[in-house]
């Protein structure tokens, strides 16, 4: 759940989006539900798009993409901002910072109340215009995704969850052994305020929120994509084939040989098969 890597780290082989074409992208700060203020980008998507002067509402054709970054993520993470320039290839792009993490407010609460937070980045897509919403999530905002499409069902047409955990409180692996630490110790807490700009809350959950297997059956008939590396350090493969098996036949899982964990590990190749599959399937 972590933005370190843990297994095969990606390299970049395009610039972002705003680089490559010249625009510039729209840079808020959305209000959730719970009065949290979270930082949000929009990237308009592909060129063509600007090349029509005359247009003053987004092409509906194009989905929107909305990414959820792992934990200690935030929107402007060199992996983030990766993963926004390729989907910006088939469609516009919404990226935000959890709260806790970058220039959001709050703090994190590890996946719990961070479904507000998607709910308010996906809302934000929807009125600019976009009827094809597909939420991306990693690690942690893989969890994230398929929380929101389990307990909001109908508010966006394709989900896809990377390195997504299956269950709570797993600890089978180092990386998540310290990420327990991390999360429940004041020094934990410390070290990831300093030394990795996240703000954790200090308190534990209650009531323990829907886990991502059991949110996975109630997420149908929305397609749902299940992305895992067979390399991943923090989570093993028996959570993706725990997420497919409850996803049953309305849930596609991809196991990728020699990928590790996350937006680190998912290269532009990968992504892009995911920008295709999210094309032909959100409607």
């Amino acid at each position: 759940m972590s933005n370190r890597s843990s297994g095969h780290v990606a390299r970049s082989t395009v610039r972002p989006n705003r680089e490559t074409a010249g625009r510039s992208a729209i840079r808020t700060f959305l209000r959730t539900s719970d009065g949290i203020a979270v930082e949000a980008v929009y990237d308009p998507g592909p060129v063509v798009y600007e090349a029509s002067p005359s247009a003053s509402s987004p092409p509906s054709g194009d989905p929107v993409f909305v990414i959820a970054h792992g934990f200690t993520g935030d929107v402007d993470r060199p992996h983030v901002r990766r993963a926004a320039a390729v989907f910006a290839r088939y469609g516009a792009v919404v990226a935000f910072s959890f709260r806790g993490h970058g220039a959001s407010g709050g703090r994190s609460t590890v996946g719990d109340k961070e479904v507000l937070d998607l709910a308010a980045a996906v809302e934000w897509a929807r009125g600019l215009g976009h009827r094809r919403v597909v939420t991306v999530g990693f690690s942690m905002g893989g969890s994230v995704v398929l929380r929101h499409a389990a307990l909001r069902p109908g508010t966006v047409d394709a989900v896809v969850a990377v390195s997504a955990p299956a269950r709570w409180y797993y600890r089978g692996t180092a990386p998540m052994r310290r990420l327990h630490w991390l999360v429940t110790r004041p020094a934990g807490r410390l070290v990831g305020r300093y030394g990795l700009r996240t703000r954790i809350h200090h308190r534990q959950w209650d009531p323990v929120p829907l886990s991502p297997v059991q949110a996975v059956p109630r997420i149908a008939p929305t397609p749902l994509l299940i992305v895992h590396g067979d390399r991943d350090g923090y989570f093993p493969l028996d959570h993706p084939r725990m997420l497919a098996e409850a996803a049953g036949d309305h849930g596609e899982l991809w196991v990728e040989p020699g990928m590790g964990h996350a937006e680190n590990a998912a290269d532009d190749a990968l992504l892009a098969r995911v920008g295709d599959w999210a094309a032909a399937r959100a409607g």
